[in-house]
């Protein structure tokens, strides 16, 4: 199986491929992973705001989704501003975000709501930026994929972070 972008975005027009892939003027504005990431967080708290959190299987499978879709509209906006995961292109921050929270009412149980979104917020920014633990390898990967795969190991780094700040908590509670 070849890990090729996705062609199917090759027909779109320039500015809905652009369009997507900077969501839209999010891409233009200085920071523009900040805007992408705080974009996909105001989407996750939309998502659990009065309900239960998803399954996890759900969350995962939807992501999948998502990230096959942000690897063609990714990869396109690479060929088209001829530049390598161009600084404005953020769809990739914005469809990573979810994984963050995977796990979310063992989080949720351990620190209240807002607190797990903020730190979770906060701890992927740290991890797209400075691409530890391998992360940045990872943007070596063909076309989009290299684009969405960092973030969607920034977000499990995250995930996993965040599941063991809750348990010290927890821990310091019993």
């Amino acid at each position: 199986m070849s890990l090729r972008t996705p062609d199917w975005p090759r027909p779109l027009p320039t500015r809905v491929v652009l369009g997507l892939a900077t969501l839209g003027p999010l891409g233009r504005l200085p920071a523009p992973g900040t805007w992408g990431s705080a974009l996909g967080l105001l989407a996750v708290a939309c998502a659990i705001r009065g309900r239960p959190w998803p399954g996890d299987g759900e969350v995962a499978a939807l992501a999948t989704a998502l990230a096959w879709v942000a690897a063609g509209i990714c990869g396109e906006a690479e060929v088209r501003l001829s530049r390598t995961d161009p600084p404005g292109v953020i769809l990739d921050e914005f469809v990573a975000m979810p994984l963050c929270f995977l796990g979310w009412p063992a989080l949720r149980h351990a620190l209240p709501g807002w607190g797990v979104l903020l730190l979770g917020f906060g701890l992927f920014r740290f991890f797209d930026i400075l691409k530890p633990l391998g992360i940045r390898r990872l943007q070596a990967f063909p076309g989009g994929w290299g684009v969405v795969i960092d973030d969607t190991a920034a977000a499990i780094a995250t995930c996993a972070a965040l599941h063991v700040i809750a348990w010290i908590v927890m821990a310091s509670m019993a």
